[in-house]
């Protein structure tokens, strides 16, 4: 319903490369687990990836599609310089989410994916000031790996992109105090696999402090080594994770692919 289709113009899976195409569907299939593990926050938040072969466009969804409606054909082709190349939807783009993904393509070009929740669990973690707790496996993986961005409101202004990037540093993940997460790596299922552990570790530090009872912390060293065994070469979880979420997402609605 979302995409306009013009008779006399050949498709856009026809007009982009088959690599840019494969990208757009893993990026729509991120899109929808997004939705489906609760990580959204209606239309104002975003997941975008670096069209193959370029280091100034990046894909991005359209401003007013749910999460679990997004598909390859729908996502919008922009440049770091704010150009729109392709929306097949007209919708355009949230600026603030412009804001925050050029910053990350522009400067960090190991950078294939980077993915921003405004989820519950996270936003609550985002308002504490010790912030994420090595209180779980899940959060001890984040150890020294885990930068921390001061809120300056909502990401409008081109001048703060600079000092996102200043924070972010060299990691692939970062606490935007008072706001929400970001994640980012290589390819999309990195980005995801992060985010998705980056929010299992808020909602477990969230429902433990809850509880009101002695927390247990772990010693340094220990979530030290933690972080270090989820580093380790030849770590094959995130690729075999994502084929079976990709199994899931076609028993289910195969849609995202269109």
């Amino acid at each position: 319903m979302f995409i306009r289709t013009d008779p006399q113009k050949p498709s856009l899976r026809k007009r982009v490369s088959e690599a840019e195409w494969e990208t757009r569907v893993e990026l729509a299939a991120c899109y929808r687990l997004a939705a489906a593990y609760r990580m959204t926050d209606m239309i104002y938040t975003h997941i975008s990836a670096r069209v193959p072969g370029t280091d100034n466009h990046f894909l991005i969804n359209a401003y007013g599609m749910l999460f679990d409606e997004i598909t390859a054909s729908s996502l919008v082709t922009v440049t770091l310089d704010g150009a729109i190349v392709e929306d097949e939807t007209g919708l355009g783009i949230n600026h603030a989410g412009y804001v925050i993904h050029s910053a990350v393509h522009g400067a960090r070009h190991d950078v294939g994916c980077v993915m921003h929740s405004h989820a519950g669990a996270g936003l609550a973690v985002a308002a504490q000031k010790e912030g994420l707790l090595p209180l779980t496996q899940h959060a001890m993986r984040f150890t020294g790996c885990l930068s921390y961005h001061d809120y300056e409101g909502i990401a409008l202004e081109l001048d703060e992109r600079a000092r996102l990037i200043r924070d972010l540093g060299s990691n692939n993940a970062m606490i935007l105090r008072n706001h929400g997460l970001l994640t980012c790596g290589p390819r999309i299922r990195d980005a995801f696999d992060l985010m998705y552990y980056l929010d299992c570790a808020c909602r477990a530090q969230v429902a433990a402090m809850a509880g009101g009872a002695k927390l247990i912390i772990p010693p340094p060293e220990v979530a030290k080594k933690v972080a270090a065994q989820f580093q380790r070469e030849g770590r094959k979880a995130p690729d075999t994770g994502w084929a079976a979420l990709l199994r899931q997402l076609d028993r289910t609605d195969p849609s995202y692919r269109n």
